[in-house]
Formats: structure tokens, sequence, C-alpha cells
């Protein structure tokens, strides 16, 4: 009978254990996934699991047209500001308002995204306008890279992290580079799962430099080389290139351990190589010099396609110091094609005014060559001639 009640006793405990709901507590500005439940006029209702039913402002999930971003069965991203009399009340972000304005402390020690309108530009950053109250956003905490313009921000809604709150909340330092690096790291963390070498991705110029361009492929920033900006090297990458311009781009390399990408803008491009059957070794053709270099020029002979004049067929049997003696950028050229590697996309050129001379002398020689030989020839018939007149001789004495 004891075991029987002691079975029982120990069986309504797991049971009890089972149905009763974890009621841990929340603290204000936990981040929590929570599936979406219910939908109404005002109200979204979430499941945050044994905690109870959460209740979030309709407005925050709304687009810029109006309509709702999700529906019932959805997850969503949310903190928890509170417990009322009517539910745990959670948000997104905290938005305008004098309740969102009483929320502003629990917002910096819960991390808690805030919805700010930035007004005007002041010194060191921004006056941005968040619940009502004045709070500043230094210009290195607006983005994660310096705008070409600072009041490029001006006017717009963005969300920002509260870094700093002091003085009863008279004194608030906002970020909103803290999100959108927060947002990045969770992206890279995507891209290392599923990107490859060989992709083809979408981005946007972020940084124009003289080696090449930087492209943020979303969540990590890759580097163009110069080299694979364009079959044809450009003079400026300013020309062709703008900050904030969408690209297509191939994933050449990857290097997570030093947070490296290397891609190509030309991988995207049509390959001039393939239209380019003319370049055979011997073939003559009109070229323009485009870069001189200490060990030669390199001379386009179409769209995308150069071929190395090497410094050493430049001096016409002198030396020189620099192509630069003897050529200048622009200058057009008749040269001839010494070398042709396909797999490296490769030409060795010489000028075609060499090539001729160069075959002038080798027939002058060959002429010379046979006149020599023709020479000898008749030489040894003369001398065979006066030989049988000396046999001839020598008979007769003998008679």
């Amino acid at each position: 009978m004891n075991q029987n009640d002691d079975m029982n006793g120990s069986s309504f405990e797991e049971l009890f254990k089972k149905e009763k709901p974890d009621r841990k507590r929340l603290l204000p500005g936990q981040k929590l996934e929570a599936e979406v439940t219910g939908i109404t006029k005002e109200n979204i209702f979430l499941d945050v699991g044994g905690k109870g039913e959460g209740i979030l402002d309709l407005k925050e999930l709304l687009d810029g047209e109006g309509q709702l971003t999700v529906r019932i069965g959805d997850t969503i991203t949310a903190y928890f500001l509170q417990s009322t009399a009517h539910g745990m009340l959670f948000t997104t972000r905290l938005g305008a308002g004098s309740q969102a304005k009483a929320h502003l402390h629990e917002a910096f020690r819960g991390g808690i995204p805030v919805e700010g309108l930035v007004q005007k530009e002041i010194k060191g950053g921004y006056e941005v306008t968040v619940a009502e109250t004045r709070t500043f956003c230094p210009f290195s905490q607006m983005d994660l890279h310096r705008a070409a313009t600072a009041d490029s921000y001006l006017g717009q809604h963005f969300s920002f992290k509260i870094i700093e709150y002091a003085e009863g909340g008279r004194n608030i330092i906002l970020s909103r580079r803290a999100l959108l690096e927060e947002a990045r790291e969770e992206q890279k963390t995507a891209l290392r799962a599923s990107l490859h070498e060989g992709d083809i991705v979408k981005g946007t110029i972020t940084s124009i430099r003289e080696f090449g361009a930087f492209v943020d492929i979303g969540g990590m920033d890759g580097l163009i080389p110069l080299s694979e900006i364009s079959w044809q090297r450009p003079d400026d990458l300013q020309e062709i290139l703008t900050i904030g311009q969408e690209v297509t781009v191939v994933v050449l390399k990857m290097d997570w351990d030093k947070e490296r990408l290397t891609l190509s803008l030309k991988g995207t491009q049509p390959d001039p190589w393939n239209d380019a059957a003319e370049l055979v070794e011997g073939s003559q053709h009109t070229g323009s010099v485009t870069r001189l270099t200490s060990f030669g020029a390199f001379v386009t002979l179409k769209p995308g396609i150069d071929g190395l004049l090497h410094i050493s067929k430049l001096g016409k049997g002198r030396r020189l110091s620099h192509p630069r003696e003897a050529l200048q950028q622009g200058q057009t050229l008749e040269v001839v094609i010494d070398g042709v590697d396909r797999d490296q996309k490769r030409l060795s050129l010489s000028l075609a005014e060499d090539r001729q001379r160069q075959q002038e002398e080798s027939a002058e020689t060959e002429d010379f060559k046979k006149y020599l030989q023709t020479d000898r020839k008749g030489q040894k018939e003369k001398l065979g001639s006066l030989g049988d007149i000396l046999a001839d001789k020598l008979r007769g004495k003998n008679k």
C-alpha cells in the first residue's frame, strides 16, 4: 500500500511538473524568438513558450505602404519590455511616443533597438529624435562606412542602439553602426556555410582605391583587384565605378582565417579571347601603347587583349633604361606576334619594322652564302681545267 502510494505520488509529481508552465522570469530587454499566434486591429499576439502570451504593437510590423509583413505561424525576433495587467509587452524596436519614452532606460540596459529620426547635423555627429527625446549619434556610429556627404542621412528613420544613458535620460548617445555590425555577423555566419569559390553574387561598391574596389556582398566586404575589374585595364576606376553602385561578381578566392574574399567583375563579362582566332604567332597587327613599365610596353591589339613588347626589343640594338625612351603612351604601332599563350592569356610582341629588317638581313645573308657557294664552285672548275692542261703536258714529255 505504501509502495503504491509512493508510486502514485511520484507519478503525480512528474505529471505536475510536465503540466506546470515554465515561469522563468523574463528580464527587460531579453531577446527571444516567438511565434505569431493571433492578429487583431491593434496588436499581434505571440507564443513565448511556457512564459505566457506576449503582446506586440501591430504598427511595428507594417511596411512603408501600411501592409502587415507577418502572418499567423511566422516566427519573429522580439524584446521583452514589461509585464502589465493586460499581458507581457514586447517590441521589435522602440518607436515614438510617450509610452516608448518610458522604456528608454530598459532599452539601454537590454540592448533593445530604438527608432529615431535624424533631424540635423551638429558638431561631431547628428541630432536624432527618439521617443520625443533629443539624442546624439556620432558620425562614426551612423554607418559601417563614412558617407560621401554627411547630409545624406537627414530626414530618415533608422533603428539605433543606445550605447550611453546618463543624467536620467538627458544625455543619450546612439549607435546605428552597432546594430549593423550585429546583423553583419549573422550574415557572415550564413555566408561561411553557403558561399563557394566560383559562385556569382551581387554586392554594393563601398570603397574605391588605386589597387581595386571593395564590395559588400552582405555580411562581408570582398576586394576586386585592379586586374579583375575589366578585360580592358582602366586608367581611372572612378570613371567606371561609383560608391553605392550595385555589381555582380564572381567569387575567386576565400580566406576565412584572414576574413578575405577576392572577387572578379570581369569574370561576369564576355571573354574577348573567345573571339581572337586571328591572333596567331607570326601575324601582324596594329596596336596602341596603353601602358609603359620598367620591363616593357603593353600594346592593345583589340578591346580587352594586350600584348607585351619587351624592352629588349625596343632599342634597335641600343640598350634602354626605360621604354619611354623609345615609345609614348597612346602611340600607334605595327607589331608582330612572337608567341601566344592562350591558357595564361598572354602575347609576346615585337616591332613589325624590326621583324622586316631582320627578314631583309636574313635574305641578304642567304644571298651572300649562295654567292660564296657559286664562286667556290667556279674556282674549282677553273682549277680543274688547269690540272687537265698540266696533265696533258706531262703526258707529252713522257712520249
